[in-house]
């Protein structure tokens, strides 16, 4: 094993989950994963392809109809103009980027990320050799960037800005305006933009807007899609790359890494795209309903221990920990190595909620900590429940 492995943190989710597995009916909103069944359509696909023996090697940038289908789906729903040879089909959205950066990245090259960051994108751009360069997304405007900051983060070794809108964590998102901002900074220094796009159908009130689709971005715009948020297929890992160029080192890579990706996963989401939107549209539509569940209780649930605004996109609830919180709790739960740690060791232990510490996902997290209201209402509630008690 290349000890540069050894530099690259493993991400306290990974703790986390381990802390969840001896606890006793758990409130399990740690995990970023969606409470629902996988849409009939793409069951139905994968069901077919195993039918049919279709079991054996595939293209490794991906079967040609699910190619084409992405393409068209680029097409309608993101008003992105790509060719099939463009598309590169991945073991879900966190490959995706593994190849992105592999292909991108010379060392020593600075990757701007948004800070708090989804923490495989800074250990897969260090495992690239690059320098993650973190910005910070402001909560006081919705969790995005101030624009004036993050031109001051490019200097000479900046090589791409990295966004992710709808974001993971925070659930912030960019307007056109930031992301015309974020295109003319990237044209006027001759940078790459990566932009991931896992949350693209979890957006509220304005669209989700895909920068590639902006005049002049896509020849610069590396995009990355997943299947597993839209479709709930979190565990089938299917996602996709639009490249402007560098086809043959992602396929390459991809090779590398996987050979193709399972065929009968892909099978399946061929006939779910073949079959319209309806499943997704009714899961935002519960997601929805979720996010003002836990966001109308939080501040009561928590007698004012925890608060934030619901974001304008995503699936998480981004919350700040009351500054006079921990003077009072430490005898409950050890320090560790933040605040943020302490906390969601005291809410684990103590009632049995999940949920990630913000300094997980970069230093502007401290004081934070994220829960995923994707989670069926029931176990919402009961998480809500069990903070009116170890709050009260």
């Amino acid at each position: 094993m290349g000890s540069a492995v050894d530099a690259v943190p493993l991400s306290g989710i990974v703790r986390i989950r381990e802390m969840m597995f001896g606890v006793e009916r758990p409130f399990r909103l740690d995990q970023g994963d969606m409470s629902f069944a996988a849409p009939q359509a793409f069951k139905d696909g994968i069901a077919q392809a195993l039918r049919d023996d279709d079991t054996h090697y595939s293209l490794t940038a991906g079967l040609p109809r699910l190619r084409e289908l992405v393409v068209a789906k680029l097409r309608a729903r993101n008003q992105i103009e790509a060719r099939v040879d463009q598309i590169q089909i991945a073991n879900g959205g966190i490959h995706g980027l593994y190849l992105v950066w592999q292909a991108l990245l010379e060392p020593g090259d600075e990757v701007i990320l948004p800070d708090p960051w989804w923490p495989p994108v800074q250990a897969q751009v260090l495992l690239a050799r690059g320098t993650p360069v973190g910005c910070p997304l402001r909560e006081e405007l919705g969790w995005r960037y101030d624009l004036d900051e993050l031109a001051r983060k490019i200097t000479p070794r900046t090589r791409v800005i990295y966004i992710n809108s709808p974001h993971n964590p925070t659930g912030g998102m960019l307007t056109r305006a930031d992301l015309e901002a974020i295109l003319a900074l990237a044209q006027q220094h001759d940078l790459t933009i990566v932009s991931d796009e896992a949350y693209e159908d979890y957006a509220y009130g304005a669209p989700h807007v895909s920068i590639a689709s902006l005049p002049g971005a896509a020849e610069r715009t590396f995009s990355v899609f997943t299947f597993s948020k839209s479709y709930a297929v979190t565990g089938l890992r299917l996602g996709y790359v639009v490249a402007p160029r560098l086809h043959d080192r992602l396929q390459k890579l991809a090779f590398y890494t996987a050979s193709n990706v399972c065929t009968a996963v892909q099978r399946g989401g061929i006939v779910a795209l073949e079959h319209g939107r309806a499943p997704l549209d009714e899961f935002v539509a519960e997601i929805e309903r979720r996010r003002r569940l836990f966001f109308g209780a939080i501040a009561d649930a928590s007698r004012g221990v925890l608060a934030g605004d619901c974001p304008a996109g995503g699936v998480f609830a981004f919350l700040r920990v009351a500054r006079d919180w921990h003077p009072r709790a430490r005898h409950h739960a050890p320090i560790g190595e933040s605040d943020s740690w302490a906390f969601a060791e005291y809410l684990i232990k103590q009632g049995r909620i999940g949920c990630v510490p913000g300094i997980d996902f970069g230093p502007h997290g401290e004081g934070y900590v994220r829960f995923c209201v994707a989670r069926e209402p029931v176990e919402l509630e009961g998480a809500l429940a069990s903070m009116r008690e170890i709050f009260a």
